[in-house]
């Protein structure tokens, strides 16, 4: 190769066209080339070497010279490999199409392996090893163009240098060298993410189990990694661990830590990838998401990347675009297999091909025995094709090959016979969870309950390391390791994955005998990892890493007292957190178990039913919440009276479920026991003593009884922030508390000011979409309407409904609660008919969830004559609103505020439909009674002095109506301020109404 005559080089200069032929496994390296030929003004294609779809080598060769302009070939093992083809065959076709264009071809090579000797011909420039600089040069000088402008930018934005990673790089499982086809996968992977609108770029993998998602999601990363400057692997099989790795990538992003927990991590990590802050260019990966619901509400917005990989077609509803991974085609398995196992010829590869039915990991694991194997594929075959005519294999589903699991037991007899270290370790491995398991909590193996059969291998390093090993090369289990600073406990092996379809296998094949003591010793590591302090959010990602391996391990019918209370704890981590439905799941399981073991009266039988209990309650299963805690709290209360600790703790827990379906009053009388009962044995300080106190508030609040119920908020607050620490969730807690006293007395700006700030604390301690988080900003939300901030709050309470619609799903109590407040902004603020739509649907939840006698039932069908009232349907509105008024005064008494704002609403009706004098009569009723229950001053009393006035002059009774509108006039200015949403309104004479607001 030479540098030309001075002509060649004036030539060379002028725009050329090429084209660069590559493997789609280099791909990064030849779109950086063509960037850096395009910013040197030249034009170029590319095009992935593909030689199946042509007739022969020397054909397809001889297409790439045709396609015009010069053939720049990007050279590694997997140009060569992309195919079946003998080094010969590649030596016979490079001569022939070299010789017909001669200069038509030039090479980059990646690879300083053995290549076919007729690469020569191609006079191959080496580019690995190299920086960006110096392989832009190589480049040019190989294709004789000129040097003197490299590294210049015309201001368009190109791929990174493959040698250089992603800005950050997450945990991306390892590149599989023996990758093979999927090329039409990935093609369409590609394109359902670029051609999706912006901001809604996320696309499922879906498949059968074992077929290859997750191997082509990780060739994907590697594929697109310089189009990245974030690249982050989240395992998602369950939403504990799912939650504690998108937390990890806060620090990576340069984000706070917020006070060690994960919930500021996770709102912050969402915010940055949807702003596109640090980084715009950002790829996520959620492995193994079988349940969308513990996904969809995670799911980051902007312009970046999503991919899912997924069992489920349910996706498919989800706003995702979804990606079929087959089984491999035929010419795949067959390449596949011959990388896998050098030894086996073509014919032999598709004669196993065609016995596993091009099923993917029987493949894998097959190929991966034979290759070091004596045994022949034809006797493999034969002994393959015995077991199934005996029916031998193990009975999975029915969705999967039938000879996956004949071909498994095949090899783990092999493993057994022949590997007995690696047998044994597998064996440990599945009695964690399928997927990852964390080999940092084997390394901490108390030494104390090592099994006998594991004792050699664990202590020795040597042993244990040839064990993976093994299991690794047939791959068995995948390794991951810790991308983590090694000053900060990484740089060294973190996880082995271990398949779902193995770990099935794996299990059903082991005898009574040699379970048991694994699974014990499996417990034993588990309960020895225990943070042992649940309330405590900074350890909550030590419990997530925990919860996935309770059931596999035996955790939940264990009958050791340290592994019991092991599990207490994780259910109370998980309340806690907010899982509810992971919690109850739990919850029903151990029931069953330790009813059947200990009998319906032992205490830890008893200690479970108050995690179940509040996952039934928090979960509006209201019913079985209350016979549950009721049958407890009966039970201590005849066996040792109602000072007993326990008994006090059994009957808060049923007034708890007692609030939820409205017996106030029964509750209040507990809760006032329990208070006193507690100030008297603990004292006033102690931290159960504040929660009886916090429970004796909530029900004044319910009651009506605002005052009384803040002072006592204020004095729990005050005293949690001393006792526990501010950022407590249950300090945390009672900020809300004292922010939705001061909204309900009508201090609205102080309430905002607090809730402000409760917002905030609440996101950096819990997360985004803790519920707690959620009913911060849902009280906010309230909080700027009722001070006039009108557009900020019809944007928070939507947020908070979307949010908590994804989280919890529509008919979940806080949501119909968050969508009822919605539904009222929007009938004054916002879209009539949609107001309509969701309050009808609120209506039905409540009414199926708490019957039709329920204050909430009844509010919200108030709420409902409203919109029908905005909508011009006078009588019907008139119906629903008396309805209402009759309803929460049976339920809840005459004086209650409820009853008194649905008086205010059925004045209103009666007013607007003729009926004068009833109106008044109600008017001057309800402006009494909310004088005398909330005081001259409060908003609610003021606003039924100024529905009096409006029907005193309907019935032109002008000076009454005149002094009473005066009067109500000058209370808003001195209460709320002139300039305030509702004393504007009332200066104009808009009549005002009672919206109803279901209470947490």
């Amino acid at each position: 190769m030479t540098t030309g005559t001075r002509q060649d080089r004036e030539n060379a200069a002028q725009p050329q066209r090429f084209v660069i032929s590559f493997a789609g496994f280099n791909r990064p390296w030849a779109v950086w080339i063509a960037h850096r030929l395009e910013e040197h003004g030249h034009r170029v294609a590319l095009q992935r070497w593909d030689p199946k779809n042509s007739n022969g080598l020397a054909e397809a060769l001889d297409d790439l010279a045709r396609a015009g302009g010069r053939v720049l070939v990007v050279l590694s093992e997997r140009y060569f490999s992309a195919g079946t083809h003998t080094d010969e065959e590649w030596n016979a076709a490079l001569r022939t199409v070299t010789e017909a264009h001669p200069d038509r071809f030039a090479a980059v090579c990646l690879t300083d392996a053995p290549l076919p000797s007729a690469v020569a011909a191609l006079e191959k420039t080496d580019l690995w090893g190299l920086d960006a600089y110096e392989a832009e040069y190589r480049v040019l000088r190989r294709l004789e163009l000129p040097t003197e402008r490299i590294g210049t930018e015309t201001g368009r934005r190109g791929p990174r240098f493959p040698n250089d990673p992603p800005e950050i790089w997450g945990r991306v499982p390892r590149r599989n060298p023996r990758f093979t086809g999927r090329n039409d996968v990935i093609g369409k992977l590609r394109a359902a993410l670029t051609e999706a609108p912006p901001g809604a770029a996320t696309v499922t993998l879906l498949g059968l189990s074992g077929v290859g998602k997750t191997q082509v999601a990780t060739e994907y990363a590697y594929r697109f990694a310089s189009e990245y400057d974030v690249v982050w692997w989240v395992p998602a099989e369950d939403r504990p661990t799912l939650r504690e790795r998108l937390a990890d990538l806060a620090p990576a992003l340069g984000l706070p830590r917020g006070a060690g927990s994960y919930g500021e991590q996770i709102r912050a990590v969402l915010e940055a990838l949807r702003r596109g802050s640090p980084f715009n260019r950002w790829l996520m990966v959620f492995d193994g998401c079988d349940n969308p619901d513990d996904l969809t509400d995670l799911l980051p917005g902007g312009a970046g990347d999503v991919i899912i990989t997924s069992r489920n077609r349910e996706w498919g509803n989800r706003h995702t675009s979804l990606v079929e991974v087959p089984l491999y085609a035929r010419p795949e398995s067959v390449t596949f297999i011959r990388r896998r196992a050098r030894r086996l010829t073509a014919d032999e590869a598709d004669l196993l091909a065609e016995a596993l039915e091009d099923y993917p990991l029987a493949l894998d694991q097959t190929a991966g025995w034979l290759a070091d194997s004596p045994l022949s594929v034809g006797d493999y075959l034969a002994l393959l094709q015995r077991r199934l005519d005996t029916r031998e294999a193990v009975a999975v589903s029915e969705d999967y090959p039938l000879p996956f699991p004949t071909a498994l037991a095949i090899l783990l007899n092999n493993v057994r016979e022949n590997f007995p270290d690696a047998l044994a370790l597998l064996r440990l491995f599945v009695f964690f969870a399928p997927g990852p398991v964390p080999l940092r909590l084997l390394r901490e193996f108390p030494a104390e309950d090592v099994p006998e059969q594991l004792a050699g291998l664990i202590n020795d390093q040597i042993r244990w390391n040839a064990a993976l090993n093994k299991l690794v090369q047939f791959s068995v289990v995948r390794l991951e390791y810790s991308d983590l600073p090694v000053e900060e406990g990484g740089g060294g092996l973190e996880t082995v994955q271990l398949h779902r379809m193995v770990h099935g296998i794996v299990r059903e094949n082991l005898a009574e005998d040699e379970s048991e003591p694994l699974s014990r010793a499996v417990r034993q590591v588990l309960a020895e990892a225990d943070p042992g302090r649940p309330s405590d959010s900074r350890l909550w990602p030590r419990y997530a890493e925990l919860i996935p391996h309770l059931d596999t391990a035996g955790v939940l019918t264990s009958t050791n007292p340290r592994i019991q209370t092991f599990l207490l704890r994780c259910l109370r981590y998980l309340i806690l957190a907010g899982e509810y439905r992971t919690c109850l799941r739990l919850c029903e399981q151990t029931d069953l178990a330790w009813r059947s073991m200990l009998g319906d009266d032992h205490d830890r039988v008893r200690e479970l039913s108050y995690q179940y209990g509040g996952a039934l309650r928090n979960l509006g299963l209201f019913r079985r919440a209350e016979v549950l805690t009721k049958a407890v709290a009966d039970r201590l209360v005849s066996e040792r009276g109602d000072r007993d600790l326990e008994t006090l703790r059994a009957t808060s827990a049923y007034g708890g479920v007692l609030l939820c379906i409205a017996k106030f009053e029964p509750a209040r009388q507990l809760f006032e026991h329990c208070l006193a009962t507690y100030r008297e044995l603990l004292g006033e300080d102690d931290s159960t003593t504040l929660n009886a106190q916090n429970n004796l508030a909530a029900t004044f609040r319910l009651l009506g009884r605002y005052q009384e119920a803040y002072d006592l908020d204020l004095d729990t607050l005050r005293r949690r922030e001393r006792v526990l620490r501010a950022q407590h969730i249950s300090t945390l807690s009672s900020g809300i508390a004292c922010a939705m006293g001061l909204r309900l007395m009508g201090r609205y700006r102080e309430a905002q000011t607090r809730q402000e700030q409760g917002v905030k604390l609440n996101n950096q301690i819990l997360g985004v979409n803790h519920p707690q988080t959620l009913r911060a900003e849902h009280n906010l939300g309230l909080c700027l309407r009722r001070s006039g901030d009108i557009p900020g709050a019809g944007t928070r309470l939507r947020t908070v409904w979307e949010r908590a619609t994804r989280v919890f799903g529509a008919d979940y109590p806080w949501t119909l609660m968050v969508a009822s407040d919605y539904a009222t902004y929007l009938r004054e603020y916002g879209d009539v008919e949609e107001a309509r739509r969701i309050s009808e649907a609120v209506v039905r939840g409540y009414q199926s969830q708490l019957g039709l006698a329920h204050p909430y039932s009844i509010g919200t069908v108030g709420n409902l004559g409203l919109v029908l009232r905005a909508q011009g349907e006078r009588e019907e509105a008139l119906s629903l609103c008396e309805q209402a008024l009759v309803g929460m005064r049976n339920a809840l008494g005459e004086r209650h505020p409820w009853a008194l704002g649905s008086a205010l609403n059925a004045a209103g009706c009666r007013n607007i439909t003729g009926r004068l004098d009833d109106a008044v009569q109600l008017s001057r009723d309800t402006l009494r009674t909310a004088e005398q229950v909330l005081g001259p001053d409060h908003p609610m009393a003021l606003s039924a002095q100024i529905a009096l006035a409006a029907d005193l002059r309907a019935l032109q009774h002008t000076d009454e109506s005149r002094k009473n509108e005066d009067d109500a006039l000058k209370g808003l200015a001195r209460t709320l301020g002139t300039q305030h949403v509702h004393t504007v309104s009332a200066r104009q004479r808009v009549r005002p109404y009672w919206d109803f607001e279901p209470q947490p």
